[in-house]
């Protein structure tokens, strides 16, 4: 997949009924989740926006495989009385499936839009959340949240509100508990970037200070396995209570 602005392939199975979504200038949008797989067992349950005229003509049913290719969308929504940002993927083209290697795939590149959020789990693994305003057409932006690990986690900690990023990796979702003012607890799903390369961009007469650090942001492939494996083992066990709240959640 071409790096560019903002790009995403998805391959898996139809999980839910697509339902109506919206309408713009007399055409449908439809919501949908698709079932991607992840190296481990777990799979990615994620949310997707199409047209009607992509969507087959036949209905698409639960565990029907399908591949997506198109963006990665933000959103604002009014839930229980507070605005939301939620994430989508927004289908472009609907291809006929296919075994990919890789079934999650994403690019962006975009702007540093909120100062990173560094810290460590009870595990000891270094995480670093951050926002990325992807543009778009027609003057609008998209806001994405990415989430880094380790080496790539500790590098992003220093980044700047404003910085330019290449960001490649996969659109997951991941449930986490959030603790109420009240006192209760209410289950609630993210959806964010897991970013296994990471490159910072400088205007030309910088590249030195960024050729200096392009090899400190990307990540092995192996490496980023091996760390995504670790941490999906790490908020099985844990249930990632201790997950920081972000914009990116959805209710």
């Amino acid at each position: 997949m071409d790096e560019n602005t903002n790009s995403l392939r998805l391959s898996g199975t139809v999980h839910e009924l697509p339902v109506f979504g919206h309408e713009v200038f007399g055409e449908a949008f439809y919501h949908t989740t698709i079932a991607v797989p992840r190296l481990s067992v777990v799979a990615d349950l994620l949310p997707a926006t199409a047209s009607e005229r992509l969507l087959p003509h036949e209905e698409l049913v639960p565990g029907q495989p399908i591949c997506i290719e198109g963006q990665l969308r933000s959103y604002n929504k009014v839930i229980a009385g507070q605005g939301r940002l939620l994430i989508t993927a927004f289908a472009q083209k609907i291809p006929a499936p296919s075994d990919d290697e890789n079934p999650n795939q994403i690019s962006l590149f975009g702007t540093l839009c909120k100062q990173p959020g560094y810290r460590t789990t009870p595990f000891g693994r270094e995480i670093c959340d951050l926002m990325l305003a992807v543009n778009r057409a027609y003057g609008k932006s998209d806001y994405i949240p990415c989430i880094t690990w380790g080496r790539t986690a500790r590098f992003a900690s220093h980044l700047k509100t404003g910085d330019k990023l290449q960001i490649a990796g996969r659109f997951q979702s991941r449930s986490y508990q959030k603790q109420l003012p009240d006192g209760t607890v209410q289950e609630r799903t993210a959806y964010e970037v897991s970013v296994c390369r990471l490159t910072l961009k400088r205007d030309e007469h910088e590249s030195a200070y960024h050729s200096g650090y392009e090899n400190i942001t990307v990540l092995r492939q192996e490496d980023f396995r091996s760390a995504a494996m670790d941490l999906e083992l790490e908020q099985l066990s844990r249930g990632e209570s201790d997950r920081m709240q972000y914009t990116g959640e959805i209710m």
